[in-house]
């Protein structure tokens, strides 16, 4: 469960994402001056309960960009080139945000979801002492299943390899190759033998669409 706080963030995490957008190769010269607006997100739990974990889904010029970002209480060492940039928390003060493709602890949840059959946790406010819950836009979930043996992932962004095109960004770590499909709807199926994450969000139409496949890379 994610327990989230209503809170001013400055900037936003939307005008930090449009800052770090156009120096990505999914992005398109041609959106520069589009604005962004928000689709639908959905958050993964991190165990240690120390890092937020959040994937926003983006319209920019009528494409759907999927941007996971994780936020940190302080500077993830060897992951300077997948940091977006800083922002004041009202609550919890300066966080850093990172591209979440270049941080361990999102790439081992997002394989855990994948291969447990997993999905996104509830979200909840806090007030008054009270947990409320927040109504998800956004739903997600991995074809694996529950007692399947998850792989270990790298434990520092030195020991992952990323690379992206103009449509996903693919991290390669200890045996493992996860491929983010960072323009939505782009890939209408998975490479045979992957197991995939697949979403669906409020004011989508038709079948939920693959977000991420993983193969083991020696496979």
């Amino acid at each position: 469960m994610a327990l989230l706080h209503h809170a001013q963030l400055t900037p936003s995490k939307l005008e930090l994402v449009a800052g770090w957008l156009p120096s990505q190769p999914f992005f398109s010269a041609d959106d520069a001056d589009t604005d962004l607006e928000r689709v639908a997100s959905f958050r993964f739990d991190d165990p240690a309960g120390e890092v937020g974990i959040e994937t926003l889904l983006v319209d920019v010029g009528g494409t759907t960009l999927q941007i996971p970002l994780t936020y940190r209480a302080a500077p993830l060492e060897g992951a300077e080139a997948s940091l977006l940039g800083t922002m004041e928390h009202s609550v919890l003060g300066t966080r850093w945000v990172y591209d979440a493709t270049g941080d361990p602890v999102y790439v081992a949840e997002l394989v855990r979801t994948v291969v447990t059959g997993g999905s996104e946790v509830e979200q909840h406010y806090e007030e008054n002492g009270v947990q409320v819950p927040k109504t998800s836009d956004a739903s997600v979930s991995g074809s694996g299943h529950p007692d399947a043996a998850v792989p270990v992932a790298a434990a520092t962004p030195g020991s992952l390899a990323l690379t992206s095109d103009v449509t996903t960004t693919t991290v390669t770590t200890d045996g493992i190759s996860i491929t983010i499909v960072r323009a939505v709807g782009s890939l209408e199926e998975a490479p045979e033998g992957c197991e995939t994450l697949l979403g669906r969000w409020s004011g989508m139409e038709g079948a939920p669409v693959v977000l991420a496949h993983l193969v083991h890379a020696n496979a």
